[in-house]
Parts: structure tokens; sequence; C-alpha cells
């Protein structure tokens, strides 16, 4: 919490925070576990794809890049993204 609330206000949050839990992911409810609420994004950019989306990947150091497969990872096995061909 932070330092600057008071008592009061701190109670107060706690307590909102607390009836509004469903809203949060946790361990047992983790972000993306929406059951029966399915949302399909259509990408509608035309080939040949605009000059920002042309340009290579730039490189990332290796920590960086540790931990953002550290993060794929986790939203791989969250259900959240998958992995899809060059041709989907």
């Amino acid at each position: 919490m932070n330092l600057h609330l008071t008592d009061k206000w701190e109670s107060e949050l706690s307590a909102l925070l607390y009836n509004h839990k469903d809203a949060f992911a946790s361990d047992k409810e983790p972000l993306g576990a929406i059951i029966g609420h399915e949302i399909d994004i259509i990408l509608d950019i035309e080939i040949p794809y605009p000059p920002l989306l042309r340009r290579p990947a730039y490189p990332a150091s290796p920590k960086s890049r540790e931990d953002l497969e550290i993060h794929i990872k986790e939203l791989l096995d969250l259900g959240v993204i998958r992995k899809v061909g060059h041709n989907e």
C-alpha cells in the first residue's frame, strides 16, 4: 500500500479491492481465464506491409531476451497466446 494513505483510506481501499477480487488475476485464476468469452482479432493490414512492419527485428541483450522468453512461455502456458505458423 501507499505510505501516504491514511488508515481510513487504506482500509477502504483494501475493502474495495477485496470486494472486486474477481477482476484481478491470481494463481488460481490466471490472466485470460474468462470462461465462455472469446475475442477474434482480425488483422486488416494488407501486403505489402507498411515500412514500419517491414523493419528487421533489433537485437536484444541476453538478459532482456531471457526475460522476454520467460514471459512468452508464461503467456503460452496460460493460453493467452499460441504459436502460429507463418501462413496463419
